[in-house]
């Protein structure tokens, strides 16, 4: 049997025409009548079901008008062209084989399904439209960041799951551990006796690749990690989860004007490419999702990224004439409400400069003024921040001189100051979680909704 995928019979229908091919596919529509029926049926490779004919001439005929939604099936039959119907053609049956029964309880019917109930049935939801449309995008996008950095000579870096090194802060890190948890081993102080445990001290799941990145762009210059992390954070929002994917370049020789003319030209890339890839998929998110949602893609692709420093963003908004839920602040971060009102003031993205350093991590370069570190937020209209990236301190006694100031354990991370001991270097590096892209991509509101299987808060399945 060669199958004819759905996916290459929609792209060359016309030179098929009249000829015999042999699809299979799963059922979404059965519409039986008295001498002859439709089946609608997809089979995944694209997002546009296929219309099947059936007539009573089929020795199996009442058998056929029987098939249930979800079931699987193999048809054989005729390319038949429909200039004058809705769909550009048909395939007329010669014979139609049900490979997998599926029974009446099948829980997703042809009708609409709210996207609350869908999460609960993750692993069928895949066979719906809208998520058909948003993992295929979610899969454009994850080979649109590697064609961009690979093509750029970026070196891939798989940074470990498994840590000990302390990035975003021990708090909001995943422990691990092979020792009994009903009773470890004690010290005499009562506290748990790491040494007898599989690495001989506590242990993480990963929140960031980015100190061991950095460790690899000092040798091959520019280098990017995608992959997950992990999160403890107790939130039930719809933007966190506790299990998200990364991308987090490290380029060295670059400062933080140049992180931004990468961050830049990726997200530009990025979109440009989902929107020449998966264009079916933009305009059923178009249509059914976000409203303008492809024009909004097409504006950032041609947009002027603004760059402004946290201090005139402040004053800005001090000025703007608005009653703001919150006060914005100098020595304060900035909040969504001000985020969307900064993206609209400029008609375009906006990269946030120079911010108050005793809000951002260590590792962030500290600016002349000592109140400020070279650190960046990119802004994009509709969504809010979508990277956060800096200049990374490469001065090795200030940035001892940090560590011990916010309390940061240098004994643990010696090794990553060795970066800093032998041939530092002026560099930058940025994350963007790519939930947080497939968001804005595809219009969907709901990081649950882009996850194949999401992990949050009391949700835990499969």
């Amino acid at each position: 049997m060669k199958r004819t995928k759905l996916r290459e019979l929609f792209a060359q229908y016309e030179s098929l025409a009249d000829q015999e091919i042999t699809i299979c596919a799963w059922v979404k529509t059965n519409r039986a009548q008295a001498k002859f029926g439709f089946l609608t049926v997809s089979d995944g490779t694209c997002l546009t079901p296929l219309q099947v004919v059936y007539d009573e001439a089929l020795s199996n005929f009442e058998d056929i008008s029987k098939i249930r939604v979800g079931a699987s099936v193999m048809v054989n039959g005729k390319v038949v062209l429909t200039p004058e119907m809705k769909q550009p053609f048909e395939v007329h049956a010669t014979s139609v084989t049900m490979l997998g029964d599926s029974p009446e309880n099948y829980p997703i019917q042809p009708k609409r399904h709210t996207r609350e109930f869908l999460r609960s049935v993750a692993h069928l939801r895949p066979r719906t439209n809208l998520f058909q449309a948003v993992f295929r995008v979610r899969s454009v996008a994850a080979m649109a960041i590697h064609s961009y950095f690979q093509s750029r000579g970026y070196l891939y870096v798989h940074t470990p799951l498994i840590t000990s090194a302390d990035c975003e802060g021990s708090d909001q890190m995943f422990k691990i551990t092979a020792l009994d948890v009903v009773n470890p081993p004690l010290n005499k102080d009562g506290s748990i006796d790491f040494s007898d445990d599989l690495f001989g001290h506590k242990a993480y799941i990963t929140g960031s690749g980015q100190l061991q990145g950095e460790t690899f762009a000092m040798a091959f210059s520019d280098i990017y990690t995608f992959g997950p992390t992990f999160r403890t954070e107790n939130s039930n929002n719809k933007t966190h989860a506790n299990e998200f994917w990364m991308i987090e370049p490290e380029m060295a020789f670059c400062d933080l004007n140049g992180l931004m003319d990468i961050e830049e030209e990726m997200l530009k890339y990025v979109i440009k490419y989902v929107l020449d890839n998966a264009s079916d998929e933009i305009a059923f998110c178009d249509q059914f999702v976000e409203k303008g949602l492809k024009a909004r893609l097409e504006n950032l692709v041609n947009s002027k990224f603004t760059r402004i420093k946290h201090h005139d963003v402040v004053d800005l908004l001090l000025n703007a004439g608005v009653k703001w839920e919150f006060q914005p602040s100098y020595e304060d971060d900035i909040q969504h409400e001000h985020e969307v009102w900064l993206t609209s003031h400029f008609n375009g993205p906006v990269f946030v400069t120079d911010w108050p350093k005793d809000i951002k991590a260590w590792y962030m370069k500290v600016n002349p003024d000592n109140a400020t570190c070279a650190a960046v937020d990119l802004l994009v209209p509709g969504s809010g921040e979508l990277m956060g990236g800096s200049q990374r301190e490469e001065n090795m006694e200030a940035l001892e001189a940090r560590m011990k100031e916010m309390n940061i354990n240098k004994d643990k991370i010696d090794w990553y100051l060795d970066t800093r001991r032998y041939g530092g270097c002026v560099h930058s590096g940025f994350g963007m979680g790519f939930e947080r892209l497939v968001m804005y991509l595809t219009g969907v509101d709901n990081i649950r909704d882009v996850i194949p299987f999401p992990r949050t808060p009391g949700q835990c399945e499969y």
